[in-house]
């Protein structure tokens, strides 16, 4: 039968319109399919936030469990009353503000709740006691004040609590003890007081008790030993009644990890030698008195801290067969006698395990026994009575040596090359002739490279004769990562003979020297492995590889005929394509997620394409661009939602490889905190590795301390920044894991926000630190690599080559002295750290002070500047710890008040002005004022 083109029409009409009468009634049915009870609580939960990146605003749209509600979870059937529940609300890093909304606890089939890292303020509400089915409860890194509710002590099914960074106070709930099944119990960097409540030794599944850094007091409950199933304790930075550590922590058979760091705790140290497991324990900054207990920790400890106590005694023997032991600090303390030279001989025999001794400002007369020491071990033993003995002058004053890290080469080639660049790809050989060199990167394990220039040179033999190839055609740059491993950069050049050499390898020497290094075996032992083979650098010769030659006829119908049939095929493909998404996303709807904390974590980190951020820069437009550093381009994006980021684009010479790349991606997604700048996402595809940070519409600090800048900064602002900025790099250095040290903070690298919060920047560029954690990473010093910037580089960083956290204070100390007087660290050949102690010592500092601040109280300015310089000290050991920084910035601010910022008529900008005296008198150009902090 044949229809006309009329006919077929209606024809096909018909079965679409039957098709929608079909679907209209199944649609119908499942139009409500999520608890209306529910609904109604996740709309208040909506309306009691503030979303101002829209990532809810699919929350007015259709179904919670049918449409997509972004981090909304269902179940996938049916329980009762022909409806589906939620069962997870995971809302984490997501730029929320507002409060939580008491209906939260009607959402009674939940069994994950997860606000992290968000701006939520207001109170835990007291409703989430009535979700008996929550397992897991994510609140961390919010804005959440007052009490921690008792009702949540009465949830049965409870697996892990996370309300840590938050700004909660009052007693930990007694209630708590009601938690049969909580095995993390993370509460740490809260303002929680009272006493431990010793009812929480009844929880016999709890694995993780973090309390640190809190007001509590009291004495420490003898009871918590009964948690036998504890892996990790910290209780660091809290205020003890002065009480001694209770004797039955030793019966903690199942501790890794114990810190007491700076706990007001008295008394001797108990005898922990029958805990088998325990990696890291550090008992530092407390009063504890007598001798080291003599009987043998366990095999597995690597990292002893008992620093800053009053101990006394010797040296205990059993410290020379830890096998594993990477860091002991004593130093500090009034420890006498002999110093074991065992303590270091059995390194001797495995130069890939390196020793911090750290036993500096004891009394220790002499080294008993060979005083040679092997080149992975560091002793340090400034301030003992020893050091009176100019042969042992070599421990009593660190002197690091450290290959260049920038770049070495190995060539004799003394005069150098032209200041004109080369025209990009090429860049200067050691003969500085302007070639396309190609890139290789290798990653090896080894021991000793950044402290011990021998193992390098040997490295360098090994390198030129097994490769054979001529030194004139190779150079190399090092980098220390953690590990320890070396990242090792080879740029191969072609070789010079004269001005007509090549400037580039032709195809067939490219793939022959690619096949060597693909093919080069490095020794697995000790000093050089094992290695990876990163993946290598595609050849850029800067040469237009396109054809030149004419195109026929019939090439060019052949060419028009395919791509009618690609774009006919393409065509059907995105259909498909379209379908099968759609397919996806309503499966992916029906069904639970079943995701691991990890990838959780991860998920919060966005892998971006290429295309997006090209699309989001207009494709890296140089109009674009908002800053340049070490790292690379950074610019301002848009993305496709409107959200505004700021994309750091890593240059040729910061590339890493991408498993190392992304490792480092899923270690900075770990890291939140409300004073360090968030991480969005990443890209590592075509050829680039960048970094996509949120954007911080107030710009940097200096821009503000800026004397062309029309909003300046009052001293209660620059005060409020100086202690949010402390707290940032706290949390770098004590809870990021493993730690980092910025390594480059400056006034540029402090951003603020539309309110003026200040958030540090860039430490996602910084190395990994190698200090020790439960985990045992490797102890000592951190990278060699010149990070730092000329005014704010830590003065012993000139002797010792390293960088470490008393670096960053140094650094920041420097900023410190910015916000009090508006200038610049180095201006006109003046250092302000050198020109603001000089003008201190000879009461003079009034001229230095920033009038356009205005009024500030002058008790409190002057406290600042005491900080200020204690943190600029010339040699490290005096300078604070950063906890000491935060607590010293937290009484000044808890102590000023509105009142007091106009209360003293002596210290405003208006023609008035203030005089400064020095706490100290001095004879020397550093200023010895006097710092008292009673938390660490």
């Amino acid at each position: 039968m044949h229809l006309s083109n009329g006919c077929c029409k209606h024809v096909v009409i018909f079965i679409i319109l039957w098709f929608c009468c079909c679907l209209i009634p199944a649609a119908a049915q499942v139009i409500n399919v999520t608890d209306p009870t529910e609904v109604s609580a996740l709309r208040s939960i909506y309306e009691s936030l503030k979303d101002p990146n829209g990532h809810l605003r699919h929350w007015n749209d259709g179904d919670p469990c049918l449409s997509s509600w972004t981090g909304v979870v269902c179940s996938n059937e049916t329980i009762e009353e022909n409806f589906l529940h939620v069962t997870e609300l995971e809302l984490l890093k997501l730029n929320l503000s507002g409060e939580l909304a008491p209906e939260i606890g009607n959402l009674a089939y939940l069994k994950i709740l997860d606000f992290m890292w968000n701006n939520i303020s207001g109170t835990i509400p007291v409703e989430i006691g009535n979700i008996k089915t929550l397992e897991l409860l994510f609140l961390s890194g919010n804005e959440l004040t007052g009490q921690v509710p008792d009702e949540l002590g009465f949830l049965p099914n409870l697996r892990i609590m996370q309300i840590d960074e938050n700004k909660l106070s009052g007693p930990i709930p007694s209630s708590f003890a009601n938690l049969n099944k909580t095995k993390h119990f993370h509460m740490n960097n809260n303002s929680l007081s009272g006493q431990i409540p010793p009812e929480l030794s009844k929880l016999p599944s709890l694995i993780h008790l973090l309390l640190d850094n809190n007001n509590l007091s009291g004495i420490l409950p003898p009871e918590l030993s009964k948690m036998q199933n504890l892996s990790i304790l910290q209780l660091d930075n809290n205020n003890f009644e002065g009480n001694s550590i209770p004797d039955s922590y030793a019966n903690m058979s199942k501790l890794v990890k114990l810190t007491l760091r700076n706990c007001n705790l008295q008394g001797p140290i108990p005898d922990f030698s029958k805990i088998p497991h325990l990696l890291y324990i550090d008992l530092s900054f407390n009063q504890l008195s007598e001798s080291i207990p003599p009987n043998k920790l366990g095999e597995n400890i690597t990292t002893i801290i008992l620093s800053n106590n009053n101990l006394t005694g010797t040296i205990p023997s059993y410290f020379s067969i830890l096998p594993r032991l990477q860091k002991l600090s004593l130093a500090n303390n009034l420890l006498s006698g002999s110093v074991p030279s065992n303590i270091w001989q059995n390194k001797i025999s495995n130069a890939a395990e390196i020793l911090l001794l750290e036993l500096q400002n004891n009394q220790f007369v002499n080294i008993s026994g060979n005083t040679n020491l092997p080149p992975n071990v560091t002793l340090l033993l400034d301030g003992n009575p020893l050091c009176s003995d100019n042969t042992l002058n070599q421990f009593c004053k660190v002197e690091g040596a450290s290959i260049d890290t920038n770049g070495t080469s190995p060539t004799n080639f003394s005069d150098p090359c032209p200041t004109k660049k080369c025209p990009p790809p090429y860049e200067y050989s050691v003969n500085c002739f302007c070639v396309a060199p190609l890139i290789f990167g290798y990653r090896l394990r080894s021991p000793g490279f950044s402290y011990f220039p021998p193992y390098f040179n040997t490295f360098e033999e090994y390198l030129s004769s097994n490769l054979k190839i001529h030194p004139n055609q190779i150079s190399y740059t090092f980098e220390w990562q953690v590990g320890p491993r070396i990242l090792m950069i080879l740029k191969l050049f072609p070789e010079y003979v004269d001005e007509n050499s090549s400037h580039i390898f032709n195809t067939s020497e490219v793939q022959r020297i690619r096949n060597m290094f693909t093919g080069w075996t490095i020794p697995n032992r000790d000093l050089f492995g094992p290695y990876d083979l990163m993946d290598p650098v595609p050849y850029n010769n800067g040469t237009d590889t396109s054809s030149k030659s004419g195109i026929s006829t019939g090439a060019l119908v052949g060419i028009i005929l395919g791509s009618i049939a690609c774009v006919i095929s393409l065509s059907a493909i995105f259909i498909l394509l379209i379908l099968r998404v759609r397919l996806r996303r309503h499966d992916a709807i029906s069904k639970p997620r079943h995701s691991s904390r990890i990838s959780m974590q991860i998920d919060g980190t966005r892998a971006f394409t290429y295309e997006e951020l090209s699309s989001a820069t207009r494709k890296f437009d140089n109009n674009a661009q908002i800053g340049q550093g070490g790292y690379g381009k950074v610019y301002k994006g848009i993305l496709s939602n409107g959200t505004v980021v700021a994309i750091k684009r890593a240059q040729q010479g910061s590339l890493q490889g991408e498993k190392e790349f992304l490792t480092e991606i899923s270690i900075l997604s770990r890291i939140h905190h409300r004073n360090l700048v968030a991480l969005i996402g990443y890209c590592d595809e075509a050829g680039e590795q960048m970094l996509v940070y949120e954007f911080m519409s107030n710009g940097t600090l200096r821009d503000h301390l800026s004397v062309t800048s029309n909003k300046p900064l009052t001293f209660a602002m620059r005060l409020k920044i100086a202690l949010e900025s402390a707290k940032g790099l706290m949390y770098l250095h004590t809870e990021a894991d493993p730690p980092i040290f910025h390594r480059d903070v400056k006034s540029s690298n402090i951003l603020l926000d539309s309110k003026f919060t200040a958030k540090v920047a860039d430490f996602g560029l910084s190395r990994l630190a190698p200090v020790p954690d439960m985990e045992g990473i490797v102890p000592g010093h951190v990278s060699t690599v010149v990070k730092g910037t000329p005014g704010y580089l830590d003065p012993e960083y000139f002797l010792t080559h390293t960088l470490t956290d008393k670096s960053d204070v140094f650094s920041l100390g420097v900023v410190f002295l910015e916000l009090l007087t508006g200038m610049q660290p180095i201006s006109h050949g003046k250092n302000i750290v050198r020109e603001v102690s000089v003008a201190y010592e000879s009461s003079e500092i009034s001229s230095f002070i920033d009038e356009r601040m205005g009024s500030y109280p002058f008790e409190h300015a002057e406290k600042f500047l005491n900080l200020a310089l204690k943190c600029c000290e010339d040699e490290p050991e005096p300078r604070p710890k950063m906890a000491e920084v935060v607590r010293e910035l937290e009484d000044i601010c808890s102590v000023m008040s509105d009142s007091d910022a106009m209360r003293d008529s002596s210290t405003s900008s208006g023609g008035k002005t203030v005089s400064f005296v020095s706490s100290t008198t001095s004879s020397s150009s550093t200023i010895k004022t006097t710092f008292v902090s009673r938390n660490v």
